[in-house]
């Protein structure tokens, strides 16, 4: 976690950054992706996936990584990720990111983007990768040791960003330390060898994280998330199934009740009303009722969303030749900085 002090000014970079965004989009370029582990869930649409259909209409140059590498830095095995990225695909543009203006792509198919690791590892020290948070609170959470993969995960990602001249990226506050060593790689090569790679600010989302249907965080593993690929009857059998507590009134109090406040976080976000409010309007009708309101929340939501994504699941050779287009693409992209980078270094002969 940074520093207040940092934050602050993370914030006020951040806070500026979003004004101009409305004024002058064409300025920008944005760099995010997700990791292929498993299916993308509610948490995933509503932290992220809803601020990148934004800012694409908006007229932002954007740019998605499915980071099928980084899958590897905290797990022995690529079983299912190829089913994995095709359905993200899916995922994704059933959400409504449009090819034509989001440039989709994978990791492993970009040689040029992991070329750049090497100057890169030049410009960080070990002790800089090590203070990594994220780094080391990925590595508690699986348990896995720290490969050389997952210690030099904050360069792979300042990779990602810089190949394209990304210059925002959403994050939420915890991410920044990414963020702060990108930007320390960026100005020690332009200082070292000359200009190439722009600043870069993280964009702070200011979605509230949804939590998952037992008031922990939204995770596959906890079998507490929605995922958007559900069916309207998936759905609802997890909602009718999740935990709830003993008292019958149903209030929102996170602390207290993570479950049923969970519960109505969800509802909340899907109907665009205050949880408190509709915590009151069920009082007495309890879990059930509760359970009833989220399922019906949750399904008129998605249902449009859903509807797409059936009918793109009919055509995996669309959806492949999106990847494929989106890969020709990158890989355009980071040749030719790749070449600016030599320039720089005087590496051509």
């Amino acid at each position: 976690m940074p520093n207040e002090g940092s934050y602050e000014a993370a914030k006020r970079k951040s806070d500026e950054v979003h004004a101009d965004l409305l004024v002058n989009p064409e300025k920008y370029t944005m760099l995010t992706g997700d990791r292929p582990t498993g299916r993308l869930h509610l948490g995933h649409y509503f932290g992220t996936l809803v601020d990148r259909v934004r800012l694409q209409d908006m007229g932002v140059r954007t740019n998605v990584i499915i980071a099928d590498y980084q899958v590897i830095t905290d797990r022995d095995t690529t079983e299912h990720i190829r089913d994995n990225v095709y359905n993200m695909v899916v995922d994704y543009l059933a959400c409504g990111l449009d090819p034509e203006k989001t440039m989709i792509f994978t990791h492993s198919a970009v040689p040029e983007l992991n070329q750049l690791m090497l100057p890169f590892l030049s410009l960080v020290t070990e002790a800089e990768m090590e203070r990594n948070p994220t780094v080391k609170a990925e590595q508690e959470a699986s348990g896995h040791a720290l490969t050389g993969l997952l210690l030099t995960y904050p360069v792979h990602q300042a990779c990602d960003i810089l190949f394209c001249k990304g210059n925002i990226v959403p994050v939420g506050r915890d991410q920044l330390p990414h963020i702060e060593i990108t930007s320390k790689i960026a100005r020690r090569f332009n200082e070292r060898y000359g200009k190439v790679f722009p600043e870069v600010t993280g964009l702070l989302t200011s979605t509230p994280l949804l939590p998952g249907l037992d008031g922990r965080k939204m995770s596959k593993s906890y079998g507490n998330a929605i995922s958007i690929s559900m069916t309207a009857e998936e759905t609802a059998r997890l909602i009718k199934k999740s935990k709830s507590d003993s008292e019958r009134n149903i209030t929102f109090d996170p602390e207290n009740r993570p479950e049923i406040s969970g519960l109505l976080t969800t509802a909340g976000i899907c109907t665009g009303r205050d949880p408190r409010e509709i915590a009151e309007e069920i009082g007495m009708g309890g879990a059930g009722q509760l359970k009833r309101y989220v399922t019906e929340a949750v399904n008129d939501y998605f249902a449009p969303i859903r509807e797409r994504r059936e009918e793109l699941a009919k055509d995996m050779g669309y959806v492949a030749d999106v990847l494929h287009e989106g890969n020709r693409r990158a890989c355009e992209i980071a040749s030719a900085t790749l070449d600016e980078v030599r320039e720089a270094m005087g590496m051509v002969y």
